[in-house]
């Protein structure tokens, strides 16, 4: 398991995130995609995580933080269960013991929480309205936001034909596309491309047929 993998968070990163390999765990079931990652085992990352049916994870503690999306099948732990579009912030120090039944699949971001965040956040998306926003056709579902260090991180909806005028994202950005084809003034993205804009990078998004994807902005100011 390499322990530096997009490190340099000054740079661009697009990822088809459909082509790369599924890498083994320390734990019998438990499958990583790796986007990016600072460490060894113990590390700050962002990955694909797929958990095979009936697989588990032992007890551990999340020093700096974890957030997770829920991609596909349900996630539990003993806290409960988390089907498909929930989202989960679990503060630094939390301890928990991840498992599924029916097997899942995950987009989680580790150890990226000040040691100051102290409240456990458990969303179901499907069930929070979307939000009009300023461009004909978008839409947004606010998840989390903080004053403090000015992260926000949504899910966002582009109707067919959806142009978003260009704009500087000072704090960098972060998308994770799950659905629909997306596009800005350096490519076209399918569903389930990652992608990571540094911090002062300007882009303009747009789609022919719509897009839903889950955005992260303002966190990448500490990395510069």
């Amino acid at each position: 398991m390499p322990d530096l993998v997009n490190a340099d968070f000054s740079k661009r990163v697009v990822i088809d995130t459909s082509v790369l390999p599924w890498q083994r765990s320390p734990q019998p079931g438990v499958e990583r995609r790796l986007l990016d990652r600072i460490g060894g085992e113990v590390a700050r990352a962002t990955s694909l995580v797929r958990y095979a049916r009936d697989s588990a994870f032992t007890p551990h503690q999340h020093e700096l933080g974890e957030e997770f999306l829920v991609l596909e099948g349900v996630f539990s732990d003993e806290h409960g269960d988390y089907p498909v579009g929930a989202y989960v912030r679990n503060p630094p120090g939390s301890v928990h013991s991840p498992r599924t039944e029916a097997g899942c699949t995950i987009l989680v971001k580790l150890r990226q929480m000040r040691p100051s965040e102290s409240r456990r956040l458990v969303l179901d998306t499907s069930l929070a309205p979307w939000e009009r926003c300023e461009a004909n056709g978008h839409y947004r579902r606010r998840l989390y936001g903080s004053d403090d260090t000015g992260e926000v991180v949504t899910l966002e909806k582009l109707d067919a034909a959806s142009v978003l005028k260009p704009i500087e994202n000072k704090g960098g950005e972060e998308i994770f596309l799950l659905s629909g084809i997306l596009a800005d003034d350096l490519g076209r993205y399918q569903s389930g491309t990652w992608i990571r804009n540094p911090a002062g990078f300007r882009s303009a998004l747009s789609t022919q047929g719509g897009a839903v994807f889950w955005a992260k902005r303002g966190h990448l100011r500490q990395e510069q």
